[in-house]
């Protein structure tokens, strides 16, 4: 009965902290709100039945962010599959391979920003999005400038190694720029 309760408690924590963003996350990929809840709540079931299987040690947060992205890529899958749609339009565009290509890489490179630790990922998003130099970031977060560059290096390691399969598009697509 005791394990039972733990289990509650971590589940319990995780839906409350992470079903929001898994939702964000999943209607980014199906552009569907309601389909995302769904989803959503299917891996948290699914999440639940498979609980005592999972190693102690599992990345919880990790395991939930890859099923809800996995579970939306097999929606969409389903989806196509079900309604049978070309875009002709599509088809005929020269640089459609290239775009969907581009729109996969961003939507990865979205996820893998999931996977970071909450701090790791402010101070990457400071660095790279809001340009701020890291005594800037270091000033604005109250830490110091040696923490920064110890939080860019794991964010750096975690997103390289998430992303590695798609390093070749990264190159052709800065050649191309």
């Amino acid at each position: 009965m005791h394990l039972n309760s733990e289990k509650e408690k971590i589940v319990e924590v995780l839906f409350k902290e992470h079903f929001e963003p898994l939702c964000r996350m999943a209607t980014k990929f199906i552009h569907d709100f309601e389909a995302s809840k769904d989803i959503v709540h299917e891996v948290f079931v699914s999440f639940w039945q498979k609980f005592d299987s999972l190693p102690s040690d599992s990345q919880y947060k990790s395991y939930l962010y890859t099923a809800v992205r996995n579970k939306s890529f097999n929606y969409l899958r389903d989806a196509k599959k079900h309604l049978n749609i070309v875009d002709v339009e599509e088809v005929k565009a020269p640089d459609t391979e290239q775009s969907m290509e581009v729109k996969e890489l961003a939507v990865e490179i979205d996820f893998a920003l999931t996977l970071l630790p909450e701090k790791c990922r402010e101070v990457f998003e400071l660095s790279r999005f809001e340009n701020m130099k890291y005594a800037q970031i270091a000033t604005h977060l109250n830490i110091s400038i040696k923490t920064v560059e110890g939080q860019m290096s794991k964010a750096l390691r975690i997103l390289r190694e998430h992303l590695k399969e798609f390093m070749v598009l990264v190159l052709i697509i800065l050649e191309l720029t």
